[in-house]
């Protein structure tokens, strides 16, 4: 496995707010306290993600039923939402060729296809449940809590609908969610549905390598030793305090410095690489919801992450981030080997048009990678820093430490902003006011923060 974090592009011999030697060194001590922070929340046994070897007996678990299950249906589908969603769509996009769904069975070599259903719009609800087979689908449940109203919202309706079709839920359901607690444990245990366990240390947006990803990842043959053995691996990588050593402490110190120090608090991921793509809105919620929080003396802070993909953003976001504000700071991540290798470009021939006699006989992969070098080396003319981190290739074994490396990175973020970067407090009232408005007995009391609210003034209907 090669992952490579090049942050030449944050640095002030490149751009002119970047990082000089000397201000790495001041900022090493802090650097070294934010290591040090991780390694005691470690032994305090609350970054489960890092723990996959405790984890194995679990994954074996999921590993030997999916296996059991192949040739029983067409089609999975995930129940889940933000971090029981982004992880599986993020592995759909980088381990399948692309439109799987749409690929015929023998194309799929008689797996099944995957599909998402992360929202409660009903045309998206309705439409996903006219396109499947319920006495051949499998519906993954993933809610650690058992409550989401979303989530538990689509579980009553499937349910109903295997009701329907003479199927029982064991038949056609699975559960991830709590080693112990929550109402999925209690309706496993009446219905004897399969369910597997979400680690009680281990917090929604750092599931994917959990069940919540190993899952569906199993159903779909993907390949989950290779993928847990790449985490395992980044994680190891990343056991120093320094920050030359260590490419998860140094992805989350420069960032937190081109914020605090810079005022560049948008922190763009810009993957070019179709197979990443999905990895981007993964990691826009892992960041955005972790860091995002109200310090213990009242500061609000945290990054706002952004998702572009290369090369289709360099005809849409680019404009801004080469001429915008100087508020951003840009992280490519660059493929240097294409799955199912590269493809040609036809020469023109000798009758063709001249213009575009350039491109014959060059590959499309070089060419993504040729505009990928040129957007950063522009962006970096333009005094906009950035990071590149090159991936020798799109597989299980590289995304295992593309995730590692972003959890990680986002612990020693909470470090450096003085947040707990594994609560999310702030989508807490929107909750339990939704809970409130549809009879939630628990909830009942928020009728007092509902009643305050700002009802909408004719005066400004426009």
């Amino acid at each position: 496995m090669t992952i490579q974090l090049d942050v030449t592009g944050m640095m002030r011999s490149a751009v002119p707010t970047g990082a000089t030697p000397e201000a790495l060194a001041a900022l090493a001590p802090r650097l070294a306290a934010a290591h040090e922070g991780l390694l005691a929340d470690a032994a305090r046994g609350v970054l489960g993600f890092r723990e996959l070897e405790a984890q194995a007996a679990e994954r074996a678990r999921v590993l030997a039923w999916a296996a059991a299950q192949r040739g029983s249906c067409d089609d999975v589908v995930v129940l889940g939402i933000g971090g029981s969603a982004l992880g599986a769509v993020a592995l759909r996009t980088a381990l399948l060729p692309r439109d799987w769904n749409l690929r015929s069975p023998a194309q799929r070599g008689g797996r099944p296809r995957l599909h998402v259903l992360d929202n409660v719009d009903p045309r998206s609800v309705r439409g996903l449940l006219e396109l499947v087979d319920p006495t051949r689908t499998r519906f993954l449940v993933i809610s650690k809590s058992g409550s989401t109203a979303e989530t538990m919202s689509q579980y009553l309706l499937v349910r109903e609908r295997l009701r329907a079709a003479g199927r029982s839920p064991a038949e056609g359901l699975a559960y991830v969610t709590d080693p112990v607690k929550g109402v999925l444990r209690r309706l496993a245990a009446a219905d004897g549905v399969p369910t597997f366990d979400v680690p009680a240390n281990v917090g929604g947006r750092f599931s994917v390598l959990s069940p919540v990803g190993m899952l569906p990842a199993a159903l779909l043959g993907m390949d989950v030793d290779a993928m847990v053995a790449g985490a395992i691996a980044m994680r190891d990588r990343c056991a120093s305090g320094v920050l030359q050593q260590n490419p998860a402490l140094a992805f989350a110190g420069l960032q937190w410095r081109a914020h605090a120090e810079a005022g560049q608090g948008m922190q763009v991921l810009m993957p070019y690489s179709d197979a990443f793509r999905d990895l981007a809105p993964w990691f826009v919620q892992l960041w955005a919801e972790s860091l995002g929080k109200v310090t213990p003396a009242g500061a609000h802070v945290g990054p706002t992450p952004i998702v572009a993909v290369g090369a289709t953003d360099q005809h849409a976001q680019v404009q801004l981030f080469m001429e915008g504000p100087v508020d951003k700071t840009v992280t490519f991540i660059d493929v240097e080997e294409m799955d199912g290798g590269d493809l040609t470009i036809p020469s023109v021939g000798a009758d063709g048009p001249a213009e575009l006699a350039y491109l014959g006989g060059h590959g499309f992969g070089k060419l993504l990678r040729a505009e990928c070098r040129a957007t950063a080396g522009a962006l970096t003319k333009s005094g906009r820093p950035t990071m590149t981190i090159r991936v020798t290739r799109a597989d299980a074994l590289h995304l295992g430490g593309l995730f590692m490396l972003f959890e990680l990175a986002t612990i020693y973020g909470g470090q450096l902003y003085g947040v707990d970067p594994l609560d999310q407090p702030g989508v807490e009232l929107g909750k339990q006011l939704t809970y409130y408005q549809f009879g939630h007995p628990d909830w009942q009391h928020m009728k007092v923060i509902w009643d305050t609210l700002p009802g909408s003034d004719p005066a400004w209907v426009i």
